[in-house]
């Protein structure tokens, strides 16, 4: 019986009580065709079909699905990826290790120093630990460790260890690599074995490293875990006498994303993958204009040899190590077939800086500005440039010669429009219009949607008339459903939108059902509205468990589970369904109800046409179809349908697969009726109906 669906048509939404009851009656009897139920529920809908009075409306779309449309700009949905969260050392970035160089200070947490994260035992033996910076590896690395070891028993030894972030992962059927830079005093009589351990000190493998050198030297080897655990350690088991310096201590699974060295973790780098996303922006957020000025991050002290990249404080008041860089965000961009979009800080710092004792925004001073703009303009180079160029010729050396192929560079972020702003702003901006006219560049407008920096940022994008400006916005969910029509009424001929962040907090910022939707239905409207914004990106993307600083996240993650949110899958759904044309449709009765957003788009690929319906409410509703121009009797299509009959539910690691797209068969005529699930959003691809 398969009546239910064009029951619904009729509903009218003051009989909701009534209509549940119906709606369960009907659930009831598909389960039970044979038996009494499903027999009652067919009389009860016979009856209620002649006495529910008022039916709802059934709304009707003609769709000129012949039609070139109004284009859509190819880059529509990203990523938006920062170091917050933990989202790079002890998440993406593949590094085990926590603290390897020994550079933790109280200036990262109040609790840290140069020896967090790491445990001496005596086992049998004796020693002491010191921190040391007379003689260091590179003056980017200024700080290593001084082991003085006393072991006079050949079997007695002093163990160092570190459990990396939360317990290392081990799994048996994989190699680790192990490197240290390591070097000791004359005449020692020194020894280390390298070992991998349970959390309890069992012995999962094991190796040596040969004779030490009274000079810095680079040692490796790899090991492969005897069995898997998911929480365990590195432990460097000392034996002899003497003083041993160590620096830069590594452990990677050499099973990273695409089997990089220095690679990224693979699960999540894989889920950022399945999004497929049309540009990666990096590295933020406020982590681009830091802490101050002294904190802003440079990105040239992220390249090269990671002994010598420059590690420094994060301004979510963790570390960062830099070993995901600028050479590792630029690989990964191209891994994974994406634009990079780097952003640099418009020569200012976050006007949070020291907040609590109102230092502000700081400025570079001008006459060091002139520096400051060649270092954005080596970042071009860098990316762009010939193998025989200085900058081009570090890239090539890292392992790739040929050029990245950037086309866009973000100046700012949520900057508070100031004068020193603004004239550090023009400086770049100029610069790199000169030197390079076809790099995009994008300006910033503030961290609201509204407001005097909203204002005058785009003022002052008008008077350079720039190409491309960044929004920012977090609202409740209703905010994006009362703001539909915010892009249609934006000037055509003035800037474009970069939509950097955007989410819709819930109270309680839970990833759930409702905000999900509210951004579905908000991205539809940037469909239709695909010709000025250019660019879209969820913000936070990551969050570890026990390690948040914001929520909600697009991702959450433990060492051994990655969790995608509602919200996450919304995302997957328009990358993975968007066109490069939109359609419009031309609805009877002029507008949606609204709860209901739409967009129809087209493939140019594959010729599909994509309708994507969002309803937000407890009220299912019937929506006719009429794609003219069609000559094909039958249509191929697909339905792909994320739902939950509580808007309030979301994904959690205890049920992770609550809610996820639920995709099926079917195939339709050019002129179609289809009911909408509450609360849902669905993704109706018919292919190539040509």
């Amino acid at each position: 019986m398969q009546v239910f669906p064009y029951f619904l048509k009729f509903q009218n939404p003051s009989n909701e009580k009534l209509l549940n009851c119906i709606r369960h009656s009907f659930m009831l009897a598909e389960k039970a065709k044979e038996n009494q139920v499903s027999k009652l529920a067919q009389f009860i809908l016979a009856a209620v079909c002649f006495t529910v009075p008022s039916f709802a409306q059934t709304f009707t779309a003609a769709i000129a699905a012949n039609e070139k449309g109004k284009p859509i700009s190819p880059r529509l949905f990203g990523i938006f990826f920062e170091d917050l969260n933990y989202a790079a050392d002890g998440g993406l970035y593949a590094e085990m290790v926590q603290n390897g160089s020994f550079e933790y200070s109280p200036l990262d947490q109040t609790d840290w120093n140069a020896l967090t994260a790491w445990q001496l035992s005596q086992r049998g033996g004796s020693g002491t630990l010191y921190i040391g910076d007379a003689r260091p590896l590179h003056p980017n690395n200024p700080r290593y460790l001084e082991f003085h070891c006393r072991c006079t028993n050949p079997d007695s030894a002093v163990a160092l260890s570190n459990a990396g972030f939360d317990g290392m992962v081990f799994s048996a059927d994989r190699l680790y690599d192990f490197s240290v830079f390591a070097r000791r005093q004359p005449r020692c009589t020194l020894t280390i074995q390298v070992r991998l351990e349970s959390a309890d000190g069992g012995l999962l493998a094991e190796g040596q490293i040969p004779s030490l050198t009274e000079d810095w030297k680079q040692y490796t080897l790899s090991l492969q875990p005897n069995q898997s655990v998911t929480s365990g350690r590195l432990t460097l088991l000392v034996h002899g006498q003497g003083v041993l310096y160590l620096d830069k201590v590594s452990l990677f699974p050499q099973d990273t994303f695409r089997k990089r060295k220095n690679g990224l973790r693979a699960d999540l780098a894989q889920v950022i993958a399945d999004l497929h996303p049309r540009f990666v922006r990096f590295p933020g957020g406020c982590l681009v204009h830091g802490d101050g000025l002294n904190n802003l991050y440079r990105w040239k002290n992220t390249i090269g040899p990671l002994e010598q990249r420059k590690e420094q404080k994060n301004i979510w008041r963790y570390h960062q190590s830099v070993g995901l860089g600028y050479f590792e965000y630029f690989q990964f961009c191209e891994d994974i077939g994406a634009e990079p979009l780097p952003i640099v800080a418009a020569g200012v710092s976050c006007q949070n800086t020291d907040r609590y004792w109102g230092v502000g925004q700081q400025a570079i001073p001008m006459e060091n500005m002139a520096d400051y703009v060649q270092e954005v303009l080596d970042l071009i180079e860098w990316a762009n440039g010939s193998p025989d160029s200085e900058w081009g010729s570090k890239r090539a050396q890292a392992g790739h010669p040929a050029p990245f192929g950037l086309k866009y560079l973000g100046i700012g972020n949520e900057d508070a429009q100031t004068p020193a702003f603004r004239e550090r702003f023009e400086m770049l901006y100029k610069a790199v219009k000169e030197k390079y006219p076809d790099i995009t560049v994008i300006g910033t407008v503030g961290p609201a949607p509204d407001g005097y920096d909203y204002e005058e940022g785009w003022k002052f994008a008008r008077t350079l008339s720039l190409e491309m400006v960044d929004e920012h916005y977090y609202k409740p969910p209703q905010w994006f459903w009362d703001h539909l029509n915010r892009y249609d009424t934006y000037s055509r001929s003035s800037s474009k939108v970069y939509l950097g962040e955007y989410a819709a907090h819930e109270p309680g910022r839970r990833n759930t059902l409702r905000s999900a939707l509210a951004e579905a239905a908000y991205m539809t409207a940037l469909e239709r509205n695909g010709d000025l914004v250019q660019m879209a990106s969820y913000a936070p993307l990551f969050g570890k468990q026990g390690h948040t600083q914001w929520n909600p996240n697009l991702i959450y993650f433990t060492n051994t589970q990655v969790l995608k949110t509602v919200n996450y899958y919304v995302q997957q759904l328009f990358s993975t369904n968007a066109g490069d044309s939109f359609l419009p449709a031309d609805w009877n009765g002029g507008t949606l109800p609204a709860t209901l957003a739409f967009s129809a788009v087209r493939e140019s690929r594959t010729g599909d046409i994509i309708l994507k319906i969002v309803n937000g409410g407890s009220s299912a509703h019937s929506l006719q179809f009429r794609l003219g121009g069609l000559d094909a009797a039958m249509l191929n299509a697909s339905q792909t349908v994320l739902t939950d009959e509580d808007p309030s539910a979301f994904n959690s690691f205890e049920n992770p697969h609550r809610i996820a797209p639920q995709t099926s068969s079917l195939n339709l005529q050019p002129e179609f009726e289809y009911t909408t699930t509450p609360f849902s959003l669905t993704i109706l691809r018919i292919q190539n109906p040509r």
